[in-house]
């Protein structure tokens, strides 16, 4: 008897997140938000969290509930996560991460929302998000950062200034600054953006009275839509085992199941210690986040960004200049 398509048999991935702050983009925790999955098999991925546990000298049988990816990050377990990491370690081939820029990301969408975008406007906001502490100052790109934010927000604070007029000040004090490169990045899209109260009016009514299935800066959404699409490839369908947190509602996992256009066969969401697959998503995510927030801050370590690269999507080239996969609104 022949194989049935691959497409009928569901690929089953497990993943976790790493520097969740919801809908908090600019002052939140982290800088940085990562979706790493995994397609192991439980007893490929329960071999290698024991191996795991054994390079860094824990008990195995805690490990799920005691060791996260900080464990990994500390210089004496280095040779630990390089091993994870390589070409020995269990992950590469059969794991992957999805990596947000988190400013990037609320940056792009509030474009996408405002402006009419063309195929030149990615580039341009990219541009602008590198330029736009050094054109405007960092503190004065910070605040019309935390406008935009405050703009987009599902919900806000009833004591809290109104988002439309908060961001409209924001984006004239730019303009009034009067950049010396006014032909650059960051000063063409704040030309963009200074027309656009209409619009803003819009989208604060849209949201009070119907905010969706997904709030729109939360980036887990198009990071699962990107995970599914990653390992969607030639017509499979995906099995997504989770670990268990509040936002995956299951009214927002229809969402996501209705925007995959059926490449999305299943979510189950565990607990992480019932799943050896979550435990090294939680590794890769984790460790990803840390080395990548160090990348933003312009603290740059070769070896561990060399071993990451295989896991993403980010092109060849400098460190430096990755731009992280997902940063642009799904």
């Amino acid at each position: 008897m022949s194989r049935p398509p691959a497409h009928l048999h569901p690929v089953e991935i497990a993943c976790d997140e790493s520097g969740s702050d919801g809908e908090n983009l600019v002052n939140g925790n982290t800088d940085v938000f990562t979706h790493a999955s995994v397609g192991l098999d439980r007893t490929a991925a329960e071999q290698g969290l024991d191996e795991t546990f054994d390079r860094v000298r824990s008990p195995a049988s805690s490990a799920l509930t005691e060791y996260k990816a900080n464990v990994l990050l500390r210089p004496k377990h280095r040779r630990a996560l390089i091993w994870l990491l390589g070409p020995s370690g269990p992950l590469l081939g059969g794991a992957h991460v999805h990596v947000v820029d988190k400013r990037h990301f609320l940056l792009a969408t509030t474009t996408a929302l405002l402006t009419d975008t063309d195929e030149e406007t990615a580039d341009l906001v990219l541009a602008a998000h590198h330029a736009g502490p050094e054109t405007y100052g960092t503190e004065r790109w910070r605040d019309f950062l935390a406008a935009a934010n405050d703009l987009l927000r599902a919900r806000t604070r009833p004591d809290a200034p109104d988002p439309v007029e908060a961001f409209g000040r924001s984006v004239e004090r730019l303009h009034a600054v009067g950049p010396a490169d006014a032909a650059g990045p960051a000063a063409r899209l704040t030309e963009r953006l200074l027309p656009t109260r209409e619009r803003a009016d819009r989208i604060r009514l849209h949201l009070a009275q119907d905010p969706g299935d997904w709030p729109v800066l939360d980036p887990l959404f198009p990071a699962l839509l990107h995970t599914i699409g990653h390992w969607s490839t030639g017509g499979r369908r995906v099995t997504v085992v989770h670990d268990r947190q509040n936002t995956l509602t299951p009214e927002r996992i229809g969402h996501v199941a209705a925007a995959t256009g059926g490449a999305l066969a299943e979510v189950q969401l565990v607990e992480a210690r019932q799943d050896p697959r979550i435990g090294l998503a939680d590794f890769l995510a984790g460790t990803t986040r840390k080395i990548a927030s160090d990348l933003l801050q312009g603290v740059e370590d070769p070896e561990l960004t060399d071993l990451l690269r295989p896991y993403t999507d980010s092109p060849a080239g400098s460190p430096a200049s990755w731009r992280w996969s997902g940063s642009r609104p799904g």
